[in-house]
């Protein structure tokens, strides 16, 4: 299964720019939560949002969806 999600990530991030902006967008996305904890609370707002912002403008870049967006999808499906 593991290896299977590591597949379908790497087909959606062949693109150059999109890996470069996920390189930045996915830590600043992680570091927002222990800011939130250390009450930091409009920063880690503000870096949350801009780290996704970085991801969703790679993926729309490349042309492919974002794993949310595919998984929005298919729960709205059901």
């Amino acid at each position: 299964m593991i290896a299977k999600l590591i597949r379908n990530w790497i087909a959606r991030h062949r693109n150059r720019t999109n890996l470069m902006l996920h390189a930045v967008g996915i830590p600043a996305t992680i570091a927002a939560v222990p800011l939130a904890i250390m009450r930091h609370f409009l920063f880690a707002v503000g870096l949350f949002i801009a780290g996704y912002a970085l991801q969703f403008l790679g993926h729309m870049l490349e042309g492919t969806p974002s794993g949310e967006g595919k998984l929005l999808r298919r729960i709205l499906r059901r």
